[in-house]
């Protein structure tokens, strides 16, 4: 079911340093997107309702669907979960998701400023508009906090993320200029 499973056959405890991240392949591709309405110091999140994450705190976002480009799931999911079409969408981040299970993702977190449409609750998302400076970590994925604020702010991350289920045991963030094409 998935590319590998990690073992540590010494005991020690499975970090983003005891994976080869240059050959890691990730089972499932993903985005996510951050709308934020500066002039009120919001930004929209989501009671996400099913799937990876149910009843956490995210943003709106999914899996890529096959021949899907980044920037396309990310219009694609978010019209679908809140139905909003964001517009001159940033890609700011870069994350890569292992779990002990053996799952891995990897995803690309978009930002925008820009948007069409009013946010409407759906089967996947109950969408609110959140205080930019009290953003709710204890609700979110524990790598959140690490690196949104920064990249709401403009900040270009590579996030390396180890999870064992909802227990993040392992992070490492690169701060970056550019993404390579």
């Amino acid at each position: 079911m998935y590319n590998f499973s990690i073992k540590r056959y010494d005991g020690g405890m499975i970090s983003c340093d005891t994976i080869d991240w240059n050959s890691w392949t990730p089972d499932e591709r993903a985005v996510i997107v951050y709308i934020t309405d500066r002039k009120r110091g919001k930004v929209l999140l989501i009671n996400k309702k099913r799937g990876l994450g149910k009843g956490k705190v995210s943003a709106p976002g999914g899996r890529l669907e096959k021949g899907e480009t980044y920037l396309q799931a990310v219009i694609r999911e978010c019209e679908e979960e809140v139905s909003i079409t964001p517009e001159s969408l940033q890609k700011r981040v870069e994350l890569h998701f292992q779990f002990t299970s053996g799952f891995s993702m990897y995803g690309e977190a978009f930002f925008t400023d820009s948007w069409k449409g009013s946010p409407i609750e759906s089967d996947e998302a109950d969408p609110f508009w959140c205080d930019l400076d009290k953003l709710p970590f204890d609700k979110m994925w524990a790598d959140d906090r690490y690196w949104l604020s920064q990249a709401i702010a403009g900040q270009k991350f590579r996030g390396f993320f180890v999870f064992d289920d909802d227990t993040l045991v392992s992070q490492n963030l690169i701060t970056i200029d550019n993404f390579s094409a």
